[in-house]
């Protein structure tokens, strides 16, 4: 077999496929076939394009997620977002209570209801704006979230806000503004100031379970959500 290899004209041919190969070409059309010769480039991907990420299809994702075991297995449902999807201002908070881990929706409780209030305030509603949380399962015990489970949900949190795409983000309460800024800074020295998160223009304040718990501090929230509107160019002054 080695010396008929040597022949010249198997020579030329082995030659003329070894420079074919190197050269990324698969196929050649046979004589008469009317078939020009397919070229696949090397590392060339031949699969269909997969279809864009929407909402919806990254609901059904965070649906499936069990990362975090505890989490995974004492929820009822994960509660992903509610609202406009192409809002100018987001509302973001910590993680589901009792009340949004039954009925699948963020801020429904007693929290939510202040929330609702001042929204109205401001001249906005719940079907204006998109509210969602750093944690799409509720902690048990309505714990804080533990920095790995908010670690595991980051990546579902950054891709819904690309998704939307807003302007603007409230964020409510210190473990909010704390992952979606990268800081360990109080809600104290974060509030009152305008913030910027990818291009986002970001406000924090308390979150509308604690002015429950100290009605006192409502003034305060009341003049972050008059900075906030301010900057969204509807001035409540």
């Amino acid at each position: 077999m080695s010396s008929d290899l040597n022949h010249p004209s198997l020579r030329s041919i082995v030659q003329l496929l070894e420079s074919m190969a190197a050269a990324g070409m698969e196929q050649i059309a046979r004589p008469g076939s009317g078939l020009g010769v397919e070229r696949v480039e090397a590392g060339e991907d031949t699969q269909p394009a997969s279809k864009p990420e929407t909402l919806e299809s990254l609901q059904l994702e965070v649906a499936a997620c069990d990362c975090c075991r505890e989490l995974a297995e004492t929820r009822t449902q994960t509660v992903f977002g509610v609202g406009n999807p192409r809002a100018r201002l987001c509302f973001l908070g910590e993680a589901p209570g009792a009340d949004e881990d039954r009925r699948g929706e963020p801020f429904v409780g007693a929290a939510g209801q202040l929330l609702n209030k001042i929204l109205g305030a401001c001249g906005l509603s719940r079907e204006e704006v998109y509210i969602l949380n750093v944690l799409k399962c509720r902690p048990p015990g309505n714990r804080n979230p533990m920095p790995a489970e908010a670690d595991n949900c980051r990546h579902f949190l950054d891709r819904q806000l690309q998704l939307i795409c807003p302007d603007f983000i409230c964020c409510l309460g210190a473990v909010a503004a704390q992952n979606l800024l990268g800081t360990t800074a109080a809600i104290g020295r974060l509030r009152g100031k305008v913030h910027e998160y990818r291009g986002m223009q970001v406000v924090c304040t308390y979150h509308p379970a604690y002015l429950l718990r100290n009605p006192a501090a409502k003034r305060l929230t009341w003049d972050d959500m008059k900075l906030l509107m301010r900057e969204m160019g509807s001035p409540l002054d």
